[in-house]
């Protein structure tokens, strides 16, 4: 049985996509033969803070759905200032070169960018024991970050560019969930193996459990991070709800602000839920009619998981963020598309949308299954592996 190592900054029971994408990776891996274990800090996202049944310890070493999962400490922080977060960042590393001195590593290796420092000490550390290194690139930074005004072009950022430069070079694979992620890539290693490696959810979608359309306003529902990317809050205060109810469940950032808002305009159709369970949240979107995917900007290699999650459920989208996710909405037709923040033209397209508009879930779903296949993609990953 082939052994490889997945090195990571979010595994469960964190929440949301880049800790779910890790976790089906392991647990496909795992089907197709590999023994598979998992580096991760002690679970601290999205508040910052360690949970409490890990308060206290250094590491802690369990097995987890048959796969070992080996958690380290971390300086946990979500705070804005850079420095903290930077000083969060760099607490993981020395974890991880802490460990990687002191036990044995498998052949291969697949590390997890960003955040690109964590990548960099991986690929630093590891080359020089000649592993197999596997980067899994979910976003382009740090040029994500300048698109979300979170870096400016100056000394830090070239660093940065210098870091990313290296972590590519360094990578013997790299996977990239999306087309513009790889293409960027190529630009700069046109030699470079790749593989388009799509974040498709691995679950048994649910069958015949389609409502009806609801009589009266629309129910749009959002549901994951809330972070600054997503722009919920903007989202929130933006949306006509003359002929709406929108649906909020999530965590994060933005999450005091949200409710703060909900409070202030409790006559207003909108609705905070708080976080639940990825199964539970399931059972609950099969009563909505529509789900929103925003991002505050446009982000070049960004293609949200959730287009692929919503249409197995067979729940159609509003795509509110441009780039390919805009493109496979389209071309899948899983919904409908406005321009990535222009919010006038949202709220006309989700006021045209009418009750037949609607009845389209069945299609969405057979859409998906067919197009969205996670064990067909993880069938020729293992083989490249």
């Amino acid at each position: 049985m082939k052994e490889v190592l997945i090195i990571t900054s979010y595994y469960p029971p964190e929440t949301g996509a880049a800790s779910n994408r890790i976790f089906q990776l392991a647990k496909g891996l795992k089907k197709h033969n590999f023994n598979v274990s998992i580096l991760t800090p002690l679970p601290n996202y999205p508040k910052g803070k360690v949970f409490d049944d890990y308060k206290g310890k250094v590491r802690v070493t369990v097995i987890e759905n048959s796969v070992t999962v080996h958690r380290l400490w971390i300086y946990a922080n979500n705070s804005k200032n850079k420095l903290l977060r930077l000083l969060s960042m760099s607490s993981y590393s020395l974890s991880l070169i802490w460990f990687f001195v002191w036990n044995k590593i498998p052949e291969k290796v697949i590390v997890q960018s960003p955040p690109l420092l964590v990548a960099f000490t991986c690929m630093l550390f590891l080359k020089k024991k000649k592993r197999k290194l596997i980067l899994n690139v979910s976003d382009l930074w740090p040029m994500a970050g300048l698109e979300l005004s979170a870096f400016k072009k100056n000394f830090s950022y070239k660093l940065l560019e210098k870091i990313e430069y290296f972590n590519y070079k360094t990578a013997d694979l790299i996977l990239g969930q999306s087309e513009e992620i790889l293409s960027h890539i190529k630009n700069k290693f046109p030699k470079k193996r790749t593989f388009l490696y799509r974040n498709y959810p691995d679950f048994v979608p649910p069958k015949n459990r389609f409502q009806q359309p609801s009589e009266g306003k629309i129910k749009l529902v959002y549901a994951g991070l809330l972070g600054i990317a997503q722009g919920i809050y903007k989202l929130c205060k933006e949306l006509d709800y003359s002929n709406l109810e929108f649906h909020i469940f999530g965590a994060g950032p933005e999450q005091k602000l949200i409710e703060s808002f909900v409070r202030k305009n409790d006559k207003t159709s909108i609705f905070y839920h708080g976080e639940i369970s990825r199964n539970e949240l399931h059972s609950k979107l099969a009563k909505y009619d529509l789900a929103i995917i925003p991002l505050l900007n446009r982000i070049y290699g960004s293609v949200p998981s959730k287009i692929f999650e919503y249409a197995t459920l067979g729940l159609p989208m509003v795509y509110f963020g441009g780039g390919e996710g805009e493109s496979i909405i389209k071309e899948n037709a899983l919904g409908w598309v406005a321009e990535s923040g222009n919010y006038t033209q949202l709220n006309k397209l989700i006021a045209s949308i009418n009750t037949s508009d609607l009845q389209i879930k069945a299609r969405v779903q057979k859409s998906a299954i067919r197009t969205f296949n996670f064990n067909a993609q993880l069938e020729e990953l293992s083989k490249e592996i």
